[in-house]
This record gives structure tokens, sequence and C-alpha cells, in this order.
């Protein structure tokens, strides 16, 4: 008993040493990623930049392509391409691969930690949890920890079903080694059990080496690594045929033989037709060769048929969603409507009006990339945004039309800058900034995930027949935000410098925009003047010095129809003061919509009496 007590206590601290030297390797080892994302500096990179991850499709949630689009927030068509799938709406099977595009950017996360990643929004349903999430959702291409760090305000183990989450995406953009390496992208992958970086190497058409530059050499099985490449290697997609019909197996022979017999009539006829030709070769040579003409056209034409009968099977099957919420119009009815879109029907641009049964519609022609901004305006209903009616598209030159209510008294760009006629009074404006205002905040508060339309300008607000105000073309609109996008787009003049410089799509730009939009009905000055100087670029200088100053400033600003009819100097000041917030340079420092709102309404002109029908006091004053 005595000589197995030292044997016992010889083991035990033996046991321990091992657990101890086992720790201090694996904590010197580093293994795995950090569990809070790839930490990075915007200096070091490209940022942002187009990256990509690697996913597999997965049943029963993300068989498909569009459920897949969905969850990144891109196109079909921006999938499918890259993954070598010859159709958007071609079906999948378990675990096909796919290369989704990333929008990858080095953002701060808090004031100490700055992490690579792509931003994706997403709406919490029953049963979600970050973790699930993470692991199955997004298949590990982002960690728990990582999306705790990104939402601070939720509460992980208590997650509010319809609110929204962002999931950072790891990725990363090439640094200037790497691009003068002629390193295009880095891919995001995820590790499985079975790979090595021989395996994986091979799939990528890269050297080993290269990856094991860029991630190391600890990778352990569901981290993310990135692979670096000049182009995307082409995926060898499986071939997806329909399921069969049930008892296809017990009919099979029937089939056969039905079909050998079928065979055999087929080549007796054609023996004999051949024939036939032969024999009267002669008849068919004095003939001028209309039938052969006729018959070449009506096998293009039959060719072209299936063609545009499979072009709108897959453009309908973009706006699937949206087939039972709008009216779906015919081309011919269109064009009857507008007399075949006569330039007497034009409004603007691509907009016509049409007369269908009575009923009179702006009609939107564009080529096809109406999905992103169908899928958006069903999910919207406010009267001050235009309100859809319906759609058509047509095959045969791959056109959508947009068919949405027609708002009389058109554009306030025209009202301000085009109508010598007729001026709009103060009052008006102020209504129609309320208005557009309370557009803006039904669009950035209630709906989820949250819209940014992205293009707000006195040209995209029209004036119905009361002299309300209504938001319209969503065609640059984007649903999520806090995103970043290399591509730039907008009207000058009203474009957010952070977006302009970064690419940061935010609420907040359209708060800049509509600041913009309250300097012009202020100014009744267009947003650039000819010279190419921005309206907005000294508009901080107003509310300096001292009052008289500001008051001279003022007057130097506001349109002179103005000093015509007597106006509250204390309403025009508060519009001026929120315009001035709005266009702060740092948009975190932006009021939000739900602060516009309420900061207009304090304005004394937007009280005045409400006629039965709806419409406001005299809104013209004719010159």
């Amino acid at each position: 008993m005595r000589s197995s007590k030292p044997r016992c206590v010889s083991s035990l601290f033996l046991f321990f040493f091992l657990c101890f030297h086992l720790v201090l390797h694996l904590s010197e080892a580093q293994i795995g990623p950090p569990a809070d994302g790839y930490t990075c500096s915007a200096n070091e990179t490209t940022n942002p930049c187009q990256a990509y991850a690697y996913y597999r499709a997965m049943a029963p949630n993300f068989i498909d392509l569009a459920s897949i689009a969905d969850l990144f927030s891109v196109s079909r068509l921006m999938i499918s391409k890259p993954s070598n799938i010859s159709s958007p709406t071609s079906p999948l099977i378990q675990d096909q691969p796919l290369f989704v595009p990333l929008s990858c950017s080095c953002k701060s996360v808090n004031s100490s930690t700055a992490i690579s990643f792509a931003n994706l929004s997403h709406t919490i349903i029953q049963g979600d949890t970050f973790y699930h999430l993470s692991t199955q959702t997004f298949q590990n291409l982002t960690t728990y920890q990582s999306v705790e760090l990104v939402n601070p305000t939720l509460v992980a183990t208590n997650l509010t079903i319809g609110v929204t989450a962002y999931f950072p995406i790891f990725c990363k953009c090439p640094n200037k080694t790497q691009l003068q390496n002629k390193v295009n992208y880095l891919v995001s992958y995820v590790f499985q059990p079975s790979d090595n970086f021989s395996t994986v190497a091979s799939r990528f058409g890269v050297q080993t080496k290269s990856i094991v530059e860029v991630n190391g050499n600890n990778t352990q099985p569901f981290d993310t690594i990135f692979i670096p490449v000049t182009q995307l290697p082409v995926l060898s997609q499986p071939t997806v045929s329909p399921s069969p019909p049930p008892g296809i197996k017990t009919e099979r022979k029937g089939v056969i033989t039905g079909l050998a017999v079928g065979l055999g009539i087929t080549g007796f006829m054609l023996i004999l037709v051949v024939g036939v030709l032969v024999f009267g070769g002669g008849l068919v040579k004095k003939r001028s060769g209309t039938d052969e003409e006729k018959n070449l056209k009506l096998y293009k034409n039959e060719k072209g048929d299936k063609r545009a009968k499979e072009m709108e099977v897959s453009l309908m099957a973009d706006v699937s969603d949206c087939l039972d919420k709008y009216r779906v119009f015919g081309i011919e009815e269109l064009r009857e409507a507008t007399n075949g879109f006569g330039d007497n029907c034009l409004i603007e641009g691509s907009v016509y009006k049409g007369n269908i049964k009575g009923e009179v519609y702006a009609i939107k022609k564009m080529k096809w990339n109406a999905c992103e901004e169908l899928k958006i305006l069903q999910k919207v209903n406010h009267g001050n945004l235009v309100k859809l009616e319906g759609f058509c598209i047509d095959p045969e030159d791959a056109n959508c039309y947009l068919v949405y209510e027609y708002v009389e008294n058109g554009s306030l760009y025209s009202w301000l800058h085009e109508n010598q006629n007729e001026k709009l009074s103060w009052k008006t404006r102020v209504h129609i900034a309320s208005d557009v205002a309370n557009g803006l905040q039904y669009i950035h508060e209630h709906t989820r995930p949250r819209v940014v339309h992205k293009d707000i300008k006195s040209s995209n607000i029209l004036l119905d027949s009361n002299m309300r105000a209504k938001i319209a073309n969503f065609g640059l609109a984007k649903s999520g935000c806090n995103a970043i996008t290399m591509h730039i787009v907008g009207t000058q003049g009203y474009i957010a410098p952070e977006y302009l410089t970064d690419g940061v799509v935010s609420t907040k730009m359209d708060v800049f925009s509509f600041g913009v939009v309250l300097l012009e009905l202020l100014s009744g000055k267009e947003a650039i003047d000819e010279a190419g100087n921005a309206l907005w670029a000294s508009a901080g200088t107003i509310l300096q010095g001292s009052e008289e100053e500001k008051l001279n400033k003022l007057k130097q600003w506001m349109d002179k129809e103005l000093f015509l009819e007597s106006c509250s100097m204390e309403s025009i000041v508060n519009v001026v003061t929120v315009a001035v917030a709005c266009l702060h340079k740092d948009p975190s420092k932006r009021p939000t919509m739900v602060d516009i709102v309420y900061a207009l309404c304090k304005s004394d002109d937007l009280f005045f009496d409400i006629s039965d029908d709806g419409s406001s006091a005299p809104p013209v004053r004719a010159r």
C-alpha cells in the first residue's frame, strides 16, 4: 500500500504535466481563425472589393437559386453566371457547388476593432439562433461570435421574430502584393473534414503554396479560408433532369417497344419522301424557290417562338412572387394604350401615358432589370409612394413594362425649374416636403429589411391633382442597408459624400438627398448649376453669423417668388435648419426621417385648412 502511493502521485503529476503541455501547445499554435472575424486595415487592401463565397445547395430551404439569391441579397443571374449554370431557373441538387458574389470591405465594428466581411441582413423567424444561422444557413462562412459583435443591440438568447440581424460573411480583399501577382479575387471557402490543401488547390486550379501563404498551415475543419485566384474556375455542374412520373419503370419496356415501331415507320416515310423528291426534282427546279424560302422562314419563326417562350418562362419565374398581387398586362394592350409607344404619349425618358379601358396609367419601359424593383414595390404601400398597378413582359425584345398610377401634375422639378406660368406657394412647398419625409420614413422604418431609395431628387417626386407629393422610381432602390458597393449610381448634386467616396449604402444617404430637395424648395435653384457647382456645398454657411447676417443670407438664398407673398420667416428658418442638418458630412450626425417628420410638423405652415376633397389651400400663384 505504501509503495503504490508514490506511483499514484507520480502518475497524476505526469498526467497534469501532459495536459498543461498540450494546452500550451494549442495556445501557441493559434489553431483556427479568430472567433470574432479576420481583423484588417483599410489601407492594406483594395477596399471595398468584389469577392466570392463558395456555397453548397442545401435541402430543404436552399435547394434553388431563388432562395439562395434572397439569402445573399443578390439576383439569381449573379449566381448562375459565375457558377457555370446555363439558366437562373435551373433546378439544383444537394451539395451542388455555387459561387455567390460578395461586396467585401474592411469595417470598424467597435472603437478598437475592424474586420473584413460582407454585411448581409436577415429577418429573424421562429427557431432562428445566431449559432444555427451561422453554422447551417450560412454554412460556417461566419461565426456566431462575429454575429454578436456586429449586432450589439440584439440579445442572442432572446431574438425577436421579425427583427433584422446582420451577418458578417468572412471575406478578404487582395493586398497590393497579391494584385501585383494578378490575384483578382479571394474566394471564401469553408474547409471540410475530408479536405486538405492539395485537394482544395486542385479544385480551384491554384498552387498549394499560394493557399498556405494566405491562410497559414493550421487550418481546421469548418474554418473559413481564402483561395487566391486570377479568375474563377469553371465549376463542373451536374445535369439535373426533371423527376420521372410515377410508374415510369413498369412502363419502360412498352415505351421502348413503341419507340422502335415509331422509328421504323418514320424511316419508311423518310425513304418514301426522298423518292418523291428525287422523282419530282425537275419540277422543284422549275419553281421560283418561294416554297423553300417559306419553309426556311417558318423554321426560323418556330425557332424564334421557342426561344421567346423560353425567355418568357424565365422572366416570369423571376417575378412569380408578384403574380398574385399585380395585374399582368398584355404587350398588345400596352401598345394600343400608347399608340405604339408613340412620341405623342411620351411623358419623360421612357415613361409613357396610356389609357386602358378608361383608366389612365404611367407605363415605364425598361430592359429586363425590373425584378429587384418589383420585389421592393410589392413590400410597400403608402399614400406618399407612387402605386404600382401591374407589369408586362415582352419576350420578343426582353423588355419589361411597369404600369403605375398616373400622377396628374408631373414632377416637382418641372414646377420648380420649368413652369414659368405658375409658382408653388410656400405653404404648398412645406407640405410637399412633409409628404416626401413621410414616404421616406415609411420605407426606412416600416419595411423589413429597410429600403433605401438611393435616388431621391425633385424629378422623382410627383404631384397629384391635390398637389400632394408621391415618391417615384425605385429602379435604384436597395432592400437592406449598411452595405458597401463599388457600383456608384445616382444623380449628381444629390449623392451623399460617403456613398460617392466609399460606396456606403444606408438610409442616411436618402436623408442627404432629401436635404438637397429642401434647398431646391427654398431657393428655387437646381441641385447643380450651369458651372457644375452643387447647391448643397455652401448651405452650411446660411446659419452662421449674427441673427442679422443669418437673415440677410437667408434672403439671398430664398426663391424671389416667395417675397411676393407673406411667408413666415420662422417657418423658413425651421426648414433651413432641417436641410442643413440633413446635409451634415458625417452620416451618423444626420437626423433620421422620424426626426425630420417631427421637425417639419412644427412648422405653422402645415396647419392650414383642408377641404372636403383633401386638397389644400390654393397651391399655386399665377404670375
